[in-house]
């Protein structure tokens, strides 16, 4: 439940003249394009790229050894080697695969809630969202940082895919990397309404029955679901080979209820409106809140994926610039890179 100042209406943004720096401020751009978004795991990938395949070639980077048999290619023979140890080996090489990306975007009603203001949030000094609104929701939060992350996976050539969802998938951008395939995003993202239930079971179904290769999934929403729903879906996109980024995004009102009078609680996905005191159930709020948080991430860590939270009250850039650092930090220590 969310606070009644915020409308759990119908919201639709206009699809046509969409200004893209409305939801990424410029500044992030560049902040963003020198780092590199890779998988966690190897992935396999349809075109030659940056990413390395666990499939050994005869291209590309030097990787290994392995004794000759007959039948093979006596190109490859090293012939340093034989004059060594008077043995044929053949030199086999790390081929470079693309990485596909695909970004899941919650657009259910509970994701149109809001308490900062959007002259403040967007950075370029418009006062309202193209819709009127005067308020930065979790959903412009979400907009902007899934194209702040395919603004930088399309700068490392590969491919990105974009799922916009609620009860089930609502639009889909097909996985590309060609010219335009930001603007295709960027205008996907502003053009459809957040007054649903989220249905993630259904949802990582839908995603799952369209992949035919493992992809790098990036899942952003405020995960305002049953721990064991998540757990679920978590464990078919594991057991499908997929690795994930989740993400969730909270509003800092939301997770505070820092709300000084009486007010009216309205449901943004059909629950039954309260009116309750916030001083009187501030304490118990936030922590069964942060309890729920917990218990999404400690799903999220069992599978082995990345979770991390995201307020809509912190700019979007250092955050997510020192996520993706700290990412390939690791990725470099665990040479899986």
């Amino acid at each position: 439940m969310e606070p009644a100042p915020q409308t759990s209406s119908v919201t639709s943004r206009p699809g046509r003249g969409v200004d893209a720096s409305l939801y990424l401020h410029p500044q992030t751009l560049a902040r963003l394009k020198s780092f590199e978004l890779r998988a966690k795991m190897i992935v396999e990938g349809v075109m030659s790229g940056r990413h390395r395949s666990p499939y050994h070639g005869f291209s590309v980077e030097f990787a290994q050894h392995r004794p000759y048999a007959p039948g093979d290619d006596l190109r490859h023979l090293d012939w340093k080697v034989y004059g060594r140890t008077d043995k044929l080996h053949l030199k086999q090489y790390q081929q470079e695969t693309n990485l596909d990306l695909v970004c899941l975007v919650d657009a259910s009603g509970s994701m149109n809630f809001g308490t900062r203001a959007f002259k403040e949030a967007s950075g370029v000094g418009v006062d309202r969202s193209l819709d009127g609104r005067e308020e930065w929701t979790k959903f412009d939060h979400a907009t902007a940082l899934a194209a702040a992350i395919s603004y930088i996976t399309l700068q490392q050539n590969d491919r990105v895919g974009l799922g916009v969802f609620a009860t089930e998938l609502l639009a889909i951008v097909n996985r590309s990397s060609q010219t335009g395939t930001w603007r295709k995003i960027v205008e996907t993202l502003a053009t459809h309404p957040v007054d649903a239930q989220t249905d993630l079971s259904r949802v990582v179904d839908q995603v799952l029955g369209q992949l035919n290769h493992r992809c790098l999934i990036v899942l952003i929403s405020d995960l305002l679901a049953d721990p064991a729903m998540v757990r679920e879906s978590l464990a078919r996109i594991r057991h499908r080979g997929h690795d994930l980024i989740l993400f969730q995004i909270v509003d800092q009102t939301e997770r505070t209820l820092a709300i000084d009078d009486l007010v009216q609680f309205e449901g943004l996905e059909g629950e039954e409106t309260v009116r309750a005191d916030p001083a009187d159930i501030r304490d118990a709020y936030t922590r069964a809140f942060d309890a729920h948080i917990a218990a999404v991430r400690k799903e999220a860590t069992a599978f082995g994926f990345d979770h991390t939270v995201v307020s809509t009250h912190d700019w979007l850039g250092p955050p997510l610039a020192a996520f993706i650092s700290r990412r390939e930090a690791l990725m470099r220590r665990s040479r899986l890179v």
